[in-house]
């Protein structure tokens, strides 16, 4: 093989998508509309001994991430009978063609990655935890490609007890409907723009996609503000108002989250019976009733319901909140927000929530319910803010509501209203706006968390928190701290 024809690869991606103990997904393409689809390609999944599997690709198995628009491909690879807990190389390459007295046929590289299957259990106290990096709300402008960069460093060279395994990406990854007050209303250019935005996002976050499985889970800025409700008065969105543009631009944003993200409704995977994990995507299928379909309602509950360990749940939006006058938020939707608390609460185990969306980090803690289990609540927002006009939208930490589940919103049957128990020690810190500038509010500080876990010889779990500044780097250009461990044990 000679790989000697260098390539710009800054417009091919390669994401490590979901893994288990003994298989990986991988995802291959450009998102892209100038690129030109190869003719036959490959996956090589390299094991730890440099063995090689390999995925090979034809053009007929390319896919299109988006409908009815001709250009960007993908295609999805799965590899089976892997170890676990083990470290595997991929690399992307396309296959280039004799050219008679100009060159001979080669593979060319296009782009690498590198994951780890999931362990079997939990390491114990003196081994690497198993470390979870996650993060949400990701607006390109002004990045300058930060937050990727920092989430390499400290993957590629952070201490072992804090380098990522798996990423969570909590909601907003795009910002589709930022800029919605000058689209164009013609379909096609509709679909074109949602297809740009994923383009120019998915090259920005590549150095966090291709380290390490991630999880995608989508929040309303996917689709647009307050998704997938219309009735906002925001000045810049009353072109959802019409039918045509709306039915578009929702199919066209639904396509990014299910063919670009691979977003599932529900995921659950266990670590032995040490620690289990449940992601839903509490956004895209909202309506009037609720913020999820029964069906997948019913598993989230079942999950919650049958746990014999500590939980990790991953949600797009918080559960420790107020009634929200200006857009719904979990809490706008009682029924199944009480239903979910209650099953939550039904095991007497500890849960972890992991989310974003409200454009500030912090960590809380509350009672769920008479079982005598804790939700810890660990928010990760955002890892880049809004700029000019949209940079208003920023905030800083919220210490509300003082109770659990919310009084005046909310009586639980058998539950009291705990007080929730903040530690301004662990919330992310803010910086001052300059009126005129891209960053005309206060805000708070783009970051990234951890969240390592250890199984304990009592049983319990330990679990260390730590958030990092993606825009600053220590003297060994590592990610700075922004505030001390957080630590707790989990039963």
């Amino acid at each position: 093989m000679s790989d000697d024809i260098i390539t710009s690869t800054g417009q091919w991606s390669l994401v490590v998508l979901r893994t288990t103990q003994q298989s990986v997904k991988i995802w291959a393409g450009t998102l892209f509309s100038t690129l030109t689809m190869p003719e036959q390609a490959r996956i090589e999944l390299i094991a730890p001994d440099n063995s090689v599997t390999v995925h090979p690709i034809v053009k007929a198995d390319w896919h299109r991430p988006f409908s009815s628009i001709r250009k960007r491909f993908y295609i999805t690879a799965e590899f089976s009978d892997l170890q676990p807990n083990t470290h595997y190389k991929v690399r992307f390459l396309r296959r280039i063609e004799a050219v008679s007295g100009v060159r001979e046929a080669s593979w060319q590289e296009l782009r690498s990655a590198q994951f780890n299957t999931l362990p079997t259990q939990l390491p114990l106290p003196d081994q690497k935890p198993f470390t979870i990096g996650f993060g949400s709300c990701f607006y390109n402008h002004r990045d300058g490609g930060q937050a990727a960069g920092s989430y390499k460093a400290l993957y590629d060279r952070g201490d072992e007890a804090v380098k990522p395994d798996i990423t969570f990406l909590t909601g907003d990854q795009v910002y589709l409907d930022i800029g919605f007050d000058s689209l164009s209303f013609i379909s096609s250019e509709i679909r074109q723009r949602v297809a740009d935005d994923y383009a120019l996002h998915w090259q920005a976050l590549g150095s966090i996609l291709n380290r390490g499985a991630t999880w995608m889970l989508p929040d309303d800025h996917e689709y647009w503000n307050d998704y997938p409700f219309h009735d906002s008065l925001i000045p810049t969105l009353l072109a959802l108002k019409i039918k045509k543009v709306r039915e578009t631009w929702a199919k066209a944003s639904l396509d990014g989250v299910q063919r670009v993200q691979q977003s599932p409704k529900v995921d659950i995977f266990n670590l032995g019976t040490d620690l289990s994990f449940c992601l839903a995507d509490l956004r895209s299928f909202r309506d009037d009733d609720g913020f999820m379909p029964a069906r997948e309602f019913k598993q989230l509950t079942d999950w919650a319901e049958s746990l014999q360990s500590p939980g990790v749940l991953v949600l797009p939006q918080p559960l420790i909140v107020e009634k929200n006058p200006t857009e719904r938020n979990l809490l706008s939707f009682k029924n199944q927000y009480q239903a979910l608390l209650q099953a939550l609460g039904s095991s007497g185990h500890d849960i972890v929530l992991l989310s974003g969306d409200v454009h500030f980090g912090r960590i809380a803690t509350a009672t769920l319910g008479p079982q005598g289990g804790r939700l810890i609540e660990v928010i990760s927002s955002p890892l880049s803010n809004l700029t000019g006009l949209n940079g208003i939208a920023t905030a800083k930490p919220s210490f509300k509501p003082t109770h659990f589940p919310d009084p005046s919103v909310l009586s639980v049957p058998g539950w009291s209203a705990e007080p929730v128990h903040y530690n301004k020690s662990f919330a992310v810190s803010t910086k001052e706006g300059r009126l005129f500038s891209a960053y005309p509010k206060s805000r708070t500080r783009e970051h990234f968390m951890t969240a390592s876990f250890h199984q304990l010889d009592s049983g319990a779990v330990r679990l260390n928190v730590n958030a990092w500044r993606v825009r600053e780097r220590d003297n060994n250009n590592l990610p700075v701290r922004d505030f001390d461990t957080y630590e707790v044990e989990l039963t």
